[in-house]
This record gives C-alpha cells, sequence and structure tokens, in this order.
C-alpha cells in the first residue's frame, strides 16, 4: 500500500486516557479502536469505542483523502447524532473538524509506530474533551 496519511492507521488499536466533562469533572477512560484502510490508503473507515465508569460513546467515521484534504462522515451511535468532517492530513498527523446540527468537535489523530494519540475538543455536548494514548495490538 503507497504511504499515505491514512496508510498507518491500519488495525486494531487500544488504550486509555482521560476526558473532561462540561460540568467539569474528569474521568479516567478506555478506548479501542479499528481502522480498515482500502483505496489505495486514500480511504479509511474507523470504528472508536470508549467508556469510563460514568461516560461512554462509540464514533464511526469514513473518510476519503486526496490532495492533503480530508472529507468524510461520522456517526455516534450511542446518542444518535451524525455529521460530516473536513480537514488535513500528512503522514502520521490527521486534523478535522466534525460538525452536526448544534455540535462541533475538533479532532486530532497522531500516529508513531505503534502508538497513536487521540484528541478531541467539543461544543453543545455534555463530553468537552478526550485525550487518549492508543497501542497497535
Amino acid at each position: 500500500m503507497a504511504e499515505t496519511p491514512l496508510a498507518g492507521l491500519a488495525g486494531t488499536w487500544s488504550g486509555s486516557g482521560t476526558i473532561s466533562l462540561s460540568g467539569g469533572g474528569r474521568e479516567r477512560i478506555r478506548c479501542r479502536s479499528t481502522h480498515q484502510v482500502g483505496g489505495d490508503g486514500t480511504a479509511v473507515q474507523s470504528n472508536l469505542r470508549c467508556a469510563s465508569d460514568s461516560y461512554q460513546f462509540q464514533l464511526a467515521s469514513q473518510i476519503n483523502y486526496g490532495a492533503g484534504a480530508i472529507r468524510g462522515t461520522w456517526s455516534e451511535t450511542t446518542r444518535g447524532v451524525s455529521g460530516t468532517l473536513s480537514g488535513f492530513a500528512d503522514v502520521g498527523q490527521l486534523s478535522a473538524r466534525a460538525s452536526a446540527p448544534g455540535f462541533v468537535a475538533d479532532l486530532s489523530l497522531s500516529t508513531r509506530g505503534r502508538r497513536q494519540v487521540v484528541t478531541i475538543r467539543s461544543e453543545g455536548t455534555d463530553l468537552a474533551g478526550a485525550s487518549v494514548t492508543l497501542n497497535r495490538e
């Protein structure tokens, strides 16, 4: 597969981090992520499931890459919310904005070898943000 920004995402990842709730609370969270890369490295279907003691979310996305840009769709299945995402990608780094009516989130994903760091900052929801470090299984 060609070395595209999406190619390095392939596989199953798991790890932990913290979430910040809009009410000011912070909790430890465990996550598992799968990425199926296709289209010669220009498309990825991703699923991210995370849970803490009192909070959980499950994100699914379909992303396409071309000429440095990414575009796609996403859904958060536990809350029944879906929308679009767009942003930029380079090898090892992806930055995107996910949006839906009443919701905006900035997402950053950095991959270095067998380690991936996911950061989410959102508005319009009870989740203010998340920072998770995942390792390839």
